[in-house]
């Protein structure tokens, strides 16, 4: 298993992405403490893992809360003794034109994905810090290339890219490795509500003329979170079936 006894904290695990990142972890032999706003999803999703034979923890936290972050790793280091992986996957999105976003829209999108990411990265990098090891997954976005009416999600994916190169340089020494996964369009209840011929346009853009399944991002996370990649740190990865190459 290539993740055995790893303590893996993940964000927005309520659904989608994070909820794929979990199942996976799990099945390599994590103990998993998934964490999401929506209370009644992520204590459902440890109740099944647990069910299933795996080790699992549901904790609902509001990430732009400095406190519930504190305390969620305070949880984890006290019931488990160690944090080696965080995944900061919690995001939303409020698209709408520059002209017409409302100053709530880009403060909801630009704290829950940026501040969010750093708030958890910093709480969770000091046990990481104090063991000498640990993993640092955030996630970014094809967004951050720009997207029309996305100014606060392409905004908020550029600074989490920039947090991760950050945290790479300052976090090195401790033998943390940070690095950062960009997905493109995914089979998400994020993408559930894109129009089928909008749909259809951003397939045509992609080489492999399909979304990903969230099992594939999920894929990379624990490619970047198990200790084949120790080597690696501060990259960016896109996982966009080739979108990305002609920007």
């Amino acid at each position: 298993m290539r993740l055995k006894d790893r303590v893996a904290l993940i964000t927005g695990a309520g659904r989608g992405i994070g909820e794929a990142i979990a199942r996976r972890f799990a099945a390599e032999g994590a103990i998993v403490v998934a964490t999401d706003i929506m209370e009644e999803n992520v204590k459902k999703l440890a109740a099944e893992l647990n069910a299933d034979g795996f080790r699992s923890m549901g904790v609902p936290i509001d990430v732009t809360s400095k406190s519930d972050v504190e305390a969620m790793v305070e949880k984890v280091v006290g019931t488990y003794g160690r944090l080696d992986i965080l995944i900061n996957n919690a995001a939303i999105n409020r698209d709408a034109l520059t002209k017409k976003m409302t100053e709530e829209q880009w403060d909801a999108v630009i704290n829950i994905n940026l501040k969010g990411s750093f708030l958890c990265a910093k709480a969770a990098a000091e046990p990481m810090m104090e063991q000498k090891y640990g993993k640092i997954n955030n996630t970014a976005s094809i967004g951050a290339l720009g997207n029309i009416g996305q100014a606060n999600y392409a905004a908020s994916k550029c600074g989490v890219i920039g947090l991760t190169s950050t945290l790479a340089l300052e976090l090195a020494k401790y033998n943390i490795n940070v690095n950062c996964v960009a997905p493109g369009g995914t089979e998400t209840a994020m993408t559930a509500g894109i129009p089928d011929t909008v749909r259809q346009k951003i397939i045509e853009t992609i080489p492999l003329k399909r979304f990903a399944k969230p099992e594939e991002i999920a894929d990379l996370h624990l490619f970047l979170a198990s200790d084949e990649a120790s080597f690696i740190t501060g990259q960016v990865i896109f996982c966009d079936g080739g979108a990305s190459v002609g920007f």
